[in-house]
């Protein structure tokens, strides 16, 4: 196969792409849902492989790029029309923290571990999880959360309040385990942690989702409720 063959079906494909972007709709990569995703990987495999393997009849190739995006076009028309189709193609939200409680059910069907929404609490700035009344997965994967009212607006600062320092929380306890390293970046170890836990907890660790320690020494602890399927947290 000639550069010049190449060179004009990869521009003629990068051409013919854009145009069908343009029809299928401006969705960033981060909103894009589970069938969109892979619709786009299939008319970009498309693209390449009728760009590169000369066996393949260019203008069938296009064609096969038209029906894709047909298909992703009226998927679209349909799902903003029908909840049922929106709901089967798409998904729908899933709550993983409700009233401040984290449902251990929703976090395993969403297929996401502690270590997961932690980050993306971390993420939209929210480093200590007893400030989250909830936290909802859209259908595109993005987490959203809501604070509780009394961490909202109007802020200290607002008030013109001094503020002390908070610093960072230290994860002590992850899924009933004590996370050693953790504990020495703050310079405690573990005979300290357990006296401290002693004072606010009576029953084992291995009960314990979660426990933090923030900059004050001051513990938030997260028990996993097994008849709510849900993780309350003493304050």
């Amino acid at each position: 196969m000639g550069y010049l063959s190449i060179l004009g079906k990869g521009l003629t494909s990068i051409f013919c792409l854009f145009l069908l972007s343009k029809v299928m709709g401006r969705k960033q990569v981060s909103q894009l849902n589970l069938f969109d995703y892979i619709i786009g990987i299939s008319i970009g495999s498309i693209a390449a492989e009728m760009t590169l393997n000369n066996e393949i009849n260019f203008f069938e190739g296009v064609f096969a790029l038209v029906i894709y995006a047909l298909v992703a076009y009226l998927i679209t028309e349909l799902t903003s029309k029908s909840i049922i189709a929106r709901r089967l193609i798409t998904g729908s939200p899933c709550i993983l923290i409700e009233k401040g409680k984290i449902l251990y059910t929703s976090l395993k069907k969403s297929k996401l571990d502690l270590g997961d929404l932690l980050q993306e609490a971390r993420i939209n700035g929210y480093f200590d999880l007893s400030q989250i009344e909830y936290a909802i997965m859209e259908s595109n994967g993005k987490i959203s959360f809501l604070v509780k009212s009394k961490y909202q607006q109007p802020q200290r600062k607002d008030l013109k309040l001094k503020t002390p320092y908070e610093g960072l929380c230290c994860n002590a306890v992850l899924d009933g385990k004590i996370m050693e390293n953790n504990l020495r970046q703050i310079k405690k170890d573990v005979k300290w942690f357990k006296t401290r836990l002693a004072k606010e907890y009576d029953k084992g660790i291995e009960n314990l989702l979660l426990v933090t320690i923030d900059s004050q020494e001051h513990l938030k602890i997260y028990e996993k409720n097994e008849e709510k399927e849900a993780y309350k947290v003493f304050e």
